[in-house]
């Protein structure tokens, strides 16, 4: 692995577990086993290596919001396509752990994770859609503009609220609060199995 991946790889594991803010590069840096100079050559501060792994982070996410809608999905597709989100926010958490203070500090970033955060609710919004379209779905459009909403909120925070609760965050807790946010909007057979899978997710 060449040096700027090993960097960004030991930056992302302490940033996840200690939180951005307690982790400086010279850290990184002692954690690698190599000089802060050699860092630094790659990386000129911090700042730059946040940029770096929002990056892979946009790179992992966004093949994932250009779903096939045209081509008609099971319901299972629906639910495995929300835990691959939600897995590629658990790789990334320290972003979501003091979002509005780190986007409010880097404006790029900011800017970055309004577009990554737009997308999100369009992809969400063409799903149900879908869902709609197939008989699955219920709720009028205006009820299905507050789910894409209530679902963006849980899919940003839910990982960082179990760390505040002192629980190690739950890929599987986020997938069945978002299906059973859902599970209200179905028509009875689809909400039956919605809520049946949600509770597999709940029990992990």
């Amino acid at each position: 692995m060449k040096t700027r991946d090993r960097i960004l790889e030991c930056a992302l594991q302490l940033f996840n577990s200690q939180g951005e803010p307690n982790v400086s590069t010279l850290e990184i840096a002692n954690e690698l086993g190599i000089s802060p100079g050699n860092l630094y050559y790659h990386f000129h501060g911090k700042e730059p290596l946040i940029h770096g792994l929002f990056d892979r982070f946009e790179e992992a996410l966004i093949p994932l919001l250009d779903p096939p809608l045209e081509v008609r999905l099971e319901a299972e597709d629906y639910w495995l396509f929300l835990h691959l989100i939600v897995e590629r926010m658990a790789q990334y958490r320290f972003l979501f752990q003091d979002l509005s203070n780190l986007t409010g500090r880097l404006p790029k970033l900011a800017r970055g994770m309004r577009s990554l955060i737009n997308a999100l609710k369009r992809t969400l919004a063409a799903l149900l859609a879908s869902l709609k379209r197939q008989g699955l779905v219920l709720s009028e459009t205006q009820a299905l503009g507050q789910l894409v909403e209530q679902i963006t909120l849980t899919l940003m925070f839910s990982l960082d609220y179990q760390r505040v609760l002192g629980r190690e965050g739950d890929v599987g807790i986020v997938v069945y609060q978002v299906m059973m946010l859902v599970a209200p909007h179905l028509e009875v057979q689809a909400r039956a199995a919605a809520e049946e899978l949600a509770v597999r997710y709940l029990e992990g």
